[in-house]
């Protein structure tokens, strides 16, 4: 077999891999337990670069803890409801279920010739009923623990699709699919209170220290706590005030107007009488919700015509404008402006014609001199132009303006949080139904639990617009479980990042009747590595983390946090090409001529674009499917391992995967047609044996040592550097003595051990035909010897007064007095001392030597 066969080899090892039941575990009370877990996918039908990289670097986690003798639950599941399979279902004609679940199978099939370890056996999707139905009773259980209620909410609304759009499906004020005005409107939705948890989730955050710190930091700013004030402004002429969050009170005396959110009670009744105002306000729910999109949009304002006096001022008078840029939303829906401290605030003022009065003077700027010009000034500094706060500091003015204000009863302290209770109302077909029943007499009711799960109709309409629930002749039409009366089903269905939001625990016991046994979540849970893409690093994340609290407080779990370690992967890009009227090309469609590229078909030349991420939109994509089937699964798995760390991006290259391809086969030559002798497998090692074949026995315990720690670390490309550097060192050891042959066969069997993880089908067949006992993938992680990963030697600098003046090599716990005359000795050294003996010699074993001249 002089040339390695990778189809054959790999088809054989995943049929044995899967007829042994390698991979499937149960709860081992005797056994240390680890949970490694990829983010599931959405069953697109195919998978992708991204999918073979998350899964490569998951699948070596689970192999190289379980050969570190854990007992490892490595699953994989399907993110399986969403809006793609309702737009297929549109655009060609098929039902969601049967789209979806050819997906499945497809992608199922493509990920097993990756030779991923997997417990099958607990494979789930979450559009199947006896998933969802669990999910059901969750959300039953959260509203009677009153974590779950529906109001009324301003929402983003496609009037031509006729469904709620989330934030991100708003695109410069259009649907992302009808490319309709979107509209704000008031409904009523679902909501999860996410917010009961706030300061829960941001204070837990410090406790997860294998979490990236990007990350947390993303979820702290989501959370997005404020220390501040509420303050209370009187409407003039009226027993009404209006209340407002500020974090910063120290500038109330800076104030020149209030603004108000378009959605307003206040608006709305100015708006009665004021065709105008209507109008504008009709124009701001046109716009989208987005943060991005609010803040990039004009500011635009509205004089209410209504004035309020001033919390610290009876004299002092504002006038209240409705604003596009306020939402009701966030804080309280209303705000004071200070534009000479906020620049959203100055930009409004200015387009107003407002008064811009500075209350923050800068560190040595002049108090009659300063002025804010196009820029607000928003650093630190002293406060002035404040009556009773001047002087003071910015924190302290605001300690003490809150003091004034709560003593008359004009606001106090308080702390509020960015983080908004979580929308879950969705008005769609392909989602999990919610399962509530509105009757006219009893209001809301739950679905009983005899009657979970509430299943979708399979027999529906997708040719009107909306939710094609709503249309179903029969479905929705149902008898109230209390009164017996007529009453209607909720025809919403739940956003997806339910479903993703528990999936973890339910496979750690994914073919219980109930959602889990509490006592296979309690072996299981945490996951202890979570791997994912740095896109979920707030939503999902957060949600996941919610809802394990929730579920520890309806007694579902004892549990805080699901994901103990999180490793977030960065994206696979390739360079992008267009032809020379700009048509985007695939990678498949050119070929390298000289310093550029050509197309295939005709020669003609291509311009080549910036590495970005893969995508279908710019065809710069590789299909995992044409590598593995060119190259095999184990040289695809290396090349994601070997180019860079895991957290960044990674440029797919065709000369980097013909590399990792040619690594494999001359390993396998190596190993399989070896220059010189092996000893026979089981031989024991000689009592003396040459110093080359002792350097290599030394490169390979360093090498076990070294790969470890890397792997440990997730450094999986410096893991693979010193295995290629292993391989090398064995390459070169060219005796032909007893202590060599045994040197090589015990190097390249530790070798093959080591790659176990990384490329687990040669790996496997490499150690068969070394005669290596049983499979591989059954083999513990070789140990090392710690004597021989210590060299007897040590190079170490010699400083003079503080600056480094050579090296010398000494033996390793060496005498500080040879340590010290070696130092000397040196000529830099010498020439420094011109002859006189040193002030001081200071050894510190093993690192330096230290000499004061």
């Amino acid at each position: 077999m002089s040339r390695y066969n990778f189809r054959e080899t790999e088809a054989k090892w995943q049929r044995t891999w899967e007829e042994k039941h390698c991979f499937e575990v149960t709860e081992d009370p005797d056994k240390p337990k680890y949970y490694v877990l990829e983010m599931f996918p959405y069953p697109s039908g195919r998978i992708h670069m991204g999918h073979v990289r998350n899964y490569t670097l998951g699948d070596l986690v689970a192999r190289y803890k379980k050969a570190r003798g854990f007992n490892v639950l490595h699953p994989m599941g399907w993110d399986a409801f969403g809006l793609p399979a309702e737009n297929a279902a549109f655009e060609r004609g098929v039902h969601p279920a049967k789209w979806t679940h050819e997906n499945i199978a497809s992608m199922r099939e493509q990920l097993k010739t990756m030779g991923l370890s997997y417990d099958w056996r607990r494979e789930i999707a979450t559009c199947d009923p006896d998933y969802y139905q669990h999910e059901q009773k969750m959300f039953i259980d959260f509203y009677k623990a009153g974590l779950a209620y529906k109001k009324e909410s301003w929402v983003n609304w496609d009037p031509v699709e006729n469904t709620v759009l989330a934030n991100e499906q708003v695109i410069d004020g259009m649907g992302w699919r009808s490319g309709a005005p979107v509209e704000k409107r008031l409904l009523s939705q679902w909501f999860l209170k996410i917010t009961e948890y706030a300061e829960d989730l941001l204070q837990a955050l410090e406790g997860l220290d294998r979490w990236p710190d990007r990350v947390t930091l993303m979820q702290h700013n989501w959370i997005g706590k404020s220390e501040g004030a509420r303050v209370f402004f009187k409407l003039k002429d009226a027993e009404d005030k209006l209340e407002v969050f500020t974090t910063r009170p120290d500038t109330l005396y800076g104030a020149s107007f209030c603004a108000i959110a378009a959605n307003h009670p206040i608006a709305a009744k100015v708006a009665e009488n004021n065709p105008a105002l209507g109008e504008f306000i009709a124009e701001c729910n046109r716009m989208g919700t987005s943060e991005t999109e609010i803040e990039t949009a004009e500011k635009k304002g509205f004089d209410t015509g209504l004035t309020v006096t001033h919390p610290l001022d009876d004299s002092w008078e504002l006038p209240v404008y409705v604003a596009n840029f306020v939402l009701m939303e966030y804080g309280t829906g209303a705000i004071f402006g200070c534009p000479a401290h906020d620049q959203r605030d100055l930009d409004f003022a200015r387009k107003y014609d407002l008064p811009v009065t500075p209350v923050v003077l800068p560190p040595e700027a002049d108090a009659d001199s300063f002025e804010v010009g196009t820029e607000a000034y928003t650093g630190p500094g002293k406060i002035y132009n404040s009556d009773f706060l001047d002087g003071l500091s910015v924190e302290d003015a605001k300690a003490k303006v809150a003091e004034r204000l709560q003593g008359a009863g004009q606001g106090e302290k308080t702390t509020t949080y960015r983080l908004r209770d979580w929308g879950v109302s969705r008005q769609r077909y392909w989602g999990c139904p919610v399962p509530f029943i509105h009757c006219p007499d009893c209001g809301e009711v739950p679905v009983p639990e005899a009657d979970l799960p509430v299943e979708l109709p399979e027999d529906v309409d997708f040719e009107g617009t909306g939710n094609p629930l709503d249309r179903h002749p029969t479905w929705k039409h149902v008898s109230c479980p209390r009164c017996g009366g007529k009453a209607e089903r909720e025809t919403d269905t739940f956003d997806t990042f339910f479903e993703s939001s528990w999936y973890f625990a339910r496979f750690a016991d994914a073919k219980a009747e109930s959602a889990f046994s509490k006592e296979a979540a309690e072996y299981w849970l945490p996951v202890d590595q979570y791997i994912g893409g740095i896109e979920h690093a707030v939503l999902h994340l957060l949600y996941s983390r919610f809802f394990t609290r929730a579920l520890r407080k309806c007694g579902y779990l004892d549990l805080d946090e699901p994901f103990a370690g999180l490793m977030t992967q960065g994206m696979v890009c390739h360079e992008t090409f267009k032809d020379q009227n700009g048509a985007w090309l695939f990678p498949t469609d050119v070929r390298k001529e000289g310093d550029g590229y050509v197309t295939i078909k005709d020669g003609a030349p291509v311009k080549t674009g910036r590495i970005e991420k893969m995508s279908k939109s710019k065809r710069n994509v590789v299909d995992p499917e044409n590598i593995i089937g060119s190259y095999g699964a184990d040289t695809a798995r290396l090349f994601m391992l070997s180019d860079s760390p895991p957290e960044r991006d990674l440029e797919w290259t065709e000369s980097g995967v013909e590399g990792a391809w040619r690594y494999l086969s001359r390993l396998w030559r190596l190993i399989t047609e070896p220059a010189k002798p092996f000893a026979p497998h089981g031989t024991p090692r000689p009592a003396h044996i040459s110093a080359a074949a002792e350097a290599a026995e030394r490169a390979t315990h360093k090498a076990i040592k070294a790969i470890g720690e890397a792997v440990e670390r997730f450094r999986f490309n410096t893991a693979v550097a010193q295995v290629r550097e292993l391989s090398n060192s064995l390459a070169e050891l060219d005796g032909e003595d007893d202590g060599s042959a045994w040197a090589r066969r015990f190097g390249y069997e530790t070798l093959v051990r080591l790659i176990e993880p990384m490329v687990p089908h040669i790996a496997e067949e490499l150690w068969l035909q070394l005669g290596g006992d049983g499979m591989l993938t059954d083999r513990p992680w070789p140990d090392f010897d710690e004597s021989l990963v210590t060299d007897d030697t040590l190079t170490i600098g010699v400083q003079v007064n503080g600056k480094l003046r050579g090296t010398i090599e000494v033996a390793r716990d060496a005498d500080k007095a040879l340590v010290e005359e070696a130092a000397l000795a040196v000529e830099n050294v010498r020439k420094i001392l011109e002859g006189n003996a040193p002030r001081r010699v200071i050894v510190v074993p093993n690192k330096i030597v230290n000499i004061v001249a």
